[in-house]
């Protein structure tokens, strides 16, 4: 069994998804495994990490309109507001999506399906230096 280790950033713009499968699969095929677990995790609070479809950019537009539904920003629905209006639904979003997903190895490549990416799930306003720790397990 052998293992890699790399740290992403991904630089955004403020809120939304950006995609960073090319790079993911850069180095995954760099690692030079047949077979494994690759594990990513978003080292934030305010951002998630989630496996979308990469096809048709409708789905990032839908995405972002109902998350600010069910997150709004308003200050008067939370305690925390001192680091800004975004920040309290941001933890909420991150809370839905999650901050960790993994994906199997097979045959060399990424299992992700004919329209799947991998995406970093922006929820604040403000640009941001994100940071994904990748973990490849395998052989």
């Amino acid at each position: 069994m052998r293992q890699a280790i790399h740290e992403f950033t991904i630089r955004t713009r403020g809120k939304g998804l950006y995609e960073f499968t090319r790079e993911v699969d850069a180095w995954v095929r760099g690692c030079s495994l047949r077979t494994g677990l690759l594990t990513l995790f978003c080292r934030h609070t305010s951002a998630s990490l989630v496996i979308q479809e990469n096809a048709d950019p409708d789905v990032q537009t839908d995405l972002a309109r109902y998350f600010e539904r069910i997150a709004p920003e308003d200050n008067r629905q939370y305690v925390h507001t001192m680091e800004g209006a975004d920040d309290m639904p941001a933890h909420i979003r991150s809370v839905l999506t999650g901050v960790q997903i993994s994906i199997p190895l097979i045959d060399g490549r990424l299992s992700l399906g004919t329209w799947q990416g991998i995406y970093l799930f922006e929820h604040r306003a403000s640009p941001h230096h994100r940071g994904v720790a990748a973990h490849l397990l395998g052989e």
